[in-house]
């Protein structure tokens, strides 16, 4: 039977889970109403209600107010409704009658106990949902419960929640360790049939990112700006950024002093390159500044299709591509201008005797002559 005792577990499920009773009371009146009408048929329309106050569950029988009646069990007429209620108008519920059967009570405990269990579940997984979609794209500290294959199975501290570490979200070589505590970025979330499916990474751009706010001050106030920011994970990371202040140095924010900012990032990364540079809207500084750590000597922009001839020593040549094209593969990325890198003696045409070793800093006075690339296919 449905009595006192379950009205005080639905306050206590209230108290404990913080789900307002009357989600489940609700549920309830709609379950019990065609549980009834299952059991004692469909002949007139019913409605089961759950009163809290006095512990109690009955069922109604009504009579739906229409125009023209074409079921007398189910329905009345305006006229003759306004009979019992002057008020009355179509659509409306009168002659509510109590009908609750003797034995009512057994089908109502058992339909109540699917009921609150379903709605339960039901509660429990939105307010996990509720809670996971706030660290959406955020840099988490998470717990290695398991692992299985190539997955590795995360504790996010949210009951009977756990985040999955992919194969392709991790650094390459990265090993880990059970019970150990990691950052992780949280990558997607999905919603499941029973919890949610959250999907960590330690691979995406957006976990640099990350690490770069919780490092810098000066980027997470917004005093450092990150104009743009590409990753080939376990290998190198560029950025590029600027400040809004002209007397704050950007990089140098970030390298922090002695460089201890941008190693503690590196450490996360496990000995990932990390190469910051300056943003600019001179295309041509922002490609010498991307190629980073090799020397320019001259640059060559077609702003047609956004391509762009640089030219490097020739001892620079292979520090420029980086091993297998790495570098000028991400400097291509970050500037979104397509890069091709030539040495110096590539280009015999060109009179470089007054630019012999010039470096980043002389750039900007090598790019007003571009006549020696005329003839260059």
């Amino acid at each position: 039977m449905i009595n006192k005792d379950f009205f005080l577990a639905l306050e206590e499920l209230e108290a404990q889970k913080g789900i307002n009773k009357e989600y489940f009371i609700d549920a309830l009146e709609s379950a019990l109403t065609s549980a009834y009408k299952k059991n004692f048929g469909e002949g007139r329309n019913a409605l089961v209600k759950l009163n809290p106050d006095n512990n109690s569950i009955k069922v109604y029988s009504y009579k739906l107010v229409v125009e023209e009646v074409t079921d007398p069990d189910k329905e009345i007429s305006l006229a003759d409704a306004k009979l019992i209620k002057k008020s009355a108008k179509i659509g409306d519920e009168i002659d509510r009658t109590e009908v609750t059967p003797k034995n009512f009570g057994r089908i109502a405990a058992q339909t109540a106990k699917q009921v609150v269990m379903q709605r339960l579940r039901e509660a429990e997984r939105v307010k996990i949902m509720g809670e996971i979609n706030t660290k959406q794209d955020e840099l988490i500290t998470v717990v290695v419960r398991r692992i299985e294959g190539d997955n590795v199975y995360c504790d996010l501290g949210i009951t009977e929640c756990e985040g999955v570490l992919g194969p392709k979200d991790r650094i390459p070589n990265e090993k880990f360790v059970l019970n150990s505590r990691i950052k992780v970025y949280v990558k997607t979330i999905r919603e499941s049939f029973n919890m949610p499916y959250v999907q960590l990474s330690r691979t995406n751009v957006g976990f640099v990112k990350k690490l770069f706010e919780l490092e810098v001050p000066e980027i997470a106030n917004g005093e450092v700006v990150i104009h743009n920011m590409v990753r080939e994970a376990g290998y190198r990371t560029k950025l590029a950024v600027s400040s809004p202040n002209p007397t704050l140095d950007a990089v140098g924010a970030c390298v922090g002093n002695k460089g201890m900012r941008v190693a503690s990032i590196i450490s996360e990364l496990k000995g990932e390159k990390v190469d910051i540079v300056p943003y600019s809207e001179n295309p041509a500084e922002f490609i010498a500044g991307a190629l980073s750590p090799a020397t320019i000597l001259h640059i060559e922009l077609n702003y047609n299709d956004k391509t762009s001839l640089v030219i490097v020593p020739d001892d620079k040549l292979s520090l420029a591509i980086g091993k297998s094209g790495q570098n000028v593969r991400l400097a291509a990325r970050l500037t979104g201008w397509k890069i091709d890198v030539k040495a110096k003696s590539a280009v015999p045409s060109l009179n470089f005797d007054d630019v012999e070793g010039a470096d980043e800093s002389d750039v900007k006075d090598l790019f007003e002559d571009n006549s020696a690339f005329e003839d260059l296919e």
